[in-house]
């Protein structure tokens, strides 16, 4: 029988910023994530497709009127259909969904929604240690 996953390493919103549950969980899982091959660790636990919701997005153009109707941008829920690429600034690309466009994001910039899907904890790894790397 599988354990449940301990996601006591996870960030969580505190007065003081986002911290982990466990400072010690935090850096056992930051270790095996250092060891890791992301690609094929991601290839191996993600079932695709699945949808994602964009958390992040490094280009400011959000911040005018007319983004919020461009595809894959902040805010918007779009379907990963499978991993795209790997670039040296953004991390893993991942292939995407949004109404009939398709396009690429960083895996770094999303959240699966809900989050009791099962892609939900490996999106999350990945997220985290990219951004803590």
């Amino acid at each position: 029988m599988k354990e449940p996953y301990d996601p006591s390493w996870n960030l969580v919103e505190s007065s003081k910023g986002n911290l982990p549950k466990s400072e010690a969980a935090l850096d056992k899982k930051y270790q095996e994530w250092e060891k890791r091959n992301w690609w094929k660790w991601l290839e191996k636990n993600l079932v695709f497709p699945f949808i994602v919701e964009r958390k992040e997005d490094d280009d400011d153009a959000y911040f005018i009127h007319i983004a919020k109707h461009a595809p894959f941008r902040l805010g918007h829920k779009m379907e990963v259909l499978k991993l795209s690429s790997e670039d040296d600034l953004y991390g893993i690309m991942v292939r995407v969904r949004e109404g009939r466009r398709v396009g690429s994001v960083p895996l770094c910039d999303v959240e699966v929604t809900p989050k009791d899907d099962r892609n939900f904890w490996p999106v999350r790894e990945y997220v985290v240690w990219f951004a803590n790397r």
